[in-house]
């Protein structure tokens, strides 16, 4: 057995365990050094929140401990010589030591920023000369930061002392060597789901956004979080900056970031049901590409085809985003991701007026329904953000039977869920279903094997099982009495599988629909938005719709308000996307690289150099000027 490296194995489990009770206490003297700022009620708040910060440590424990967890267990003979355990003290705790110390620095710095330390802050310092003095100041005025950090690295170092391996010899080689390639292969997996924040298929890592899955207050995510976690996870991850190229007038009269619609408030307020469904292209609905010619073109949503006959539908709508959270930021909030996307970037949380604070201003119920685990693809964190009042996932449906095994609740049954959850509900309400079904590995309920058409390709029949969840849920709300006075919207989160030459076309890789449909009359949700829209416009259209008689910030549009406004298409593929006018701008951050006619969707004719008209100067000037709008508002927390 003792080839088998059990005391090492043991000791390297202690050392690492020790790293989770520092992080603890640091997590205690961080709250305590700004209790005055992030309100927490009673010692067990305090606890559950700690307890939820475990998984934020253990991504970060285990980033900045690589190294040491692999020095500790490679077969080298020589682990356990005096010589090398002093090797791996010294390797832990300046790398420990290192990162710990950043934990202690947002003890002060927290006052200032009121977020964790990121990359951000990096790019703050970088343009300062005088961060010594600045540090010294802040050591001096605040000595006790510095007293609580020697001590707890002194006492740390003193409890790591008290467990030590003892210098041995392996007899039986190969026992030793084949023993430790089994453990290294265990303790790297157990490494990878750490840093992740979870082992489950269905879940990205965990980021910023996800600490406010567990929190009342959105002060309270910087208790569940740690600074190194923030700091690592966006290390690579910040092209956010300041940039300025035109004056504020040229913004205000061209990008126009708040609108305002006049109207006539509804005698009822009407609810608001919004379908953000998985991966549903605008390429595999029929009633979206009735102009299109695309030879023998197969529609898999004969449901949505039928219902786009009685309903207000853009032809011609992109996604603003290339991930699932980055719909939901578009569509709910009207802000799109860049080459970075605003929910995994420093900035996330912040006050963000969205149809949640406009629905929630206005007296309405606000519910956000996921069939995934809880917290899956960071929504219910980002739905935090927004304020939703209510979140239901697997847990709440609570019905494992209906489990696909992989993503979440099947979509049948969970829609059904939804229209009963809701009619429950007292009017107003706004509730947001996000889908789950027409997702990789594509699988359709075994009971409906054959009934949805194949297709070409693998995600043609979920799309078609999708569809036939949807046309359930309308016969289940078509009974009930809120259903007449709702407005209901239809959109995909982003593209997936392609399978014509059309939607190859660089362009046609955002394309998705967009569907506004209500039974009320009152709202002549009815004909073809022919002109490009986007997910950003859904927004801005609900608050017309609803009445709400205040601006809003949006950089997107009303899609039925009768003020004639130019469209701004925004869509990202690493580098920026404009449909301005009658062009398409390539924009990397600081220069227009191509200008492409509007009509050239596949990008193939760059006009850049060869035109050089009025429209396409100023269109250059609006895509730099939107990307300055952009960066000072979610930078400088002005997206309310």
């Amino acid at each position: 057995m003792k080839e088998i490296r059990l005391r090492e194995i043991g000791v390297l489990f202690y050392r690492i365990f020790l790293a989770f009770v520092f992080y603890q206490f640091a997590r205690l003297l961080f709250w305590i050094f700004n209790k005055d700022l992030i309100k927490i009620d009673s010692i067990s708040e305090y606890l559950r929140l700690a307890y939820h910060g475990t998984a934020f440590d253990t991504t970060a424990i285990l980033y900045v401990n690589a190294l040491f967890i692999l020095a500790s267990l490679l077969p080298l003979l020589l682990n356990t010589s005096k010589g090398y355990q002093t090797f791996l003290f010294w390797l832990y705790f300046i790398t420990n030591g290192i990162a710990y110390s950043l934990n202690f620095g947002d003890f002060i710095y927290y006052k200032f920023s009121q977020a964790r330390l990121t990359m951000a802050a990096m790019s703050v310092a970088q343009n300062e000369s005088n961060l010594v003095k600045v540090f010294l100041i802040s050591v001096l005025e605040h000595p006790f930061v510095i007293i609580w950090f020697v001590a707890l690295m002194a006492l740390w170092i003193f409890l790591y002392q008290r467990i030590k391996i003892l210098p041995r010899k392996a007899q039986v080689k190969w026992i030793y060597f084949v023993s430790t390639i089994i453990t290294l292969s265990l303790v790297a997996t157990l490494v990878v789901g750490g840093i992740r924040g979870d082992f489950k298929h269905s879940t990205r890592p965990i980021n910023l956004v996800d600490a406010n899955r567990h929190i009342k207050n959105p002060l309270q995510a910087n208790v569940v979080l740690n600074s190194v976690f923030s700091f690592f996870r966006t290390l690579t991850t910040n092209n956010f900056k300041e940039v300025h190229f035109v004056d504020d007038a040229f913004i205000e009269k061209h990008i126009r970031p708040y609108k305002f619609y006049p109207r006539e408030a509804p005698a009822e307020k009407p609810n608001v049901v919004i379908f953000i469904l998985e991966s549903f292209s605008k390429e595999y609905s029929g009633a979206f590409n009735k102009n299109n010619k695309i030879e023998n073109f197969v529609s898999y949503t004969p449901f949505l085809d039928s219902l786009a006959q009685h309903s207000l539908i853009a032809t011609n709508a992109y996604a603003n985003g290339r991930q699932s959270i980055h719909g939901m930021s578009s569509v709910l909030a009207g802000i799109p991701a860049l080459k970075d996307a605003f929910t995994g970037s420093p900035y996330a949380n912040q006050k963000i007026q969205s149809i949640v604070s406009v629905s929630n201003e206005m007296g309405y119920d606000t519910s956000f329904f996921h069939g995934a685990p809880n917290g899956s693809m960071g929504f219910l964190g980002f739905g935090n953000i927004l304020g939703f009042k209510n979140y239901y996932g697997k847990n709440e449906y609570n019905n494992d039977a209906d489990f696909d095994g992989i993503w979440g609740i099947w979509d049948e049954p969970f829609f059904q869920y939804f229209a009963n959850t809701i009619s429950a509900k007292k009017s107003p309400f706004m509730a947001t279903m996000f889908s789950v079904s027409s997702h990789h590995p594509f699988k359709i309920p075994a009971k409906y094997e054959g009934k949805f058409p194949k297709g070409t390709l693998e995600i043609h029949a979920p799309i078609g099982y999708t569809d036939f969840a949807l046309k359930r849920f309308f016969e289940t709300a078509k009974t009930k009495q809120w259903f007449r006075n709702t407005i209901f919207v239809v959109v995909a989160d982003h593209t997936n599988q392609v399978a014509y030459p059309e939607y190859e076309k660089a362009m046609n890789r955002a394309a998705v629909p967009i569907l506004f449909y209500s039974p009320n009359p009152e709202y002549n949700l009815h004909g073809e938005i022919a002109e490009p829209a986007q997910q950003m416009d859904i927004y801005p259209t609900l608050a017309d719709l609803m009445g709400y008689n205040k601006r809003i910030r949006s950089w997107g549009r009303s899609l039925v308000s009768a003020q004639k406004e130019e469209y701004f298409i925004v869509t990202s593929t690493g580098i920026e996307q404009f449909i301005i006018g009658n062009y398409i701008y390539l924009f990397n951050g600081q220069d227009v690289t191509g200008i492409y006619a509007k009509e050239d969707l596949a990008l193939e004719k760059n006009l850049l150099g060869k035109i050089n008209s009025t429209e396409t100067k100023l269109g250059t000037l609006k895509a730099r000027a939107w990307c300055q709008d952009y960066m000072d508002r979610v930078i400088n927390r002005k997206l309310h």
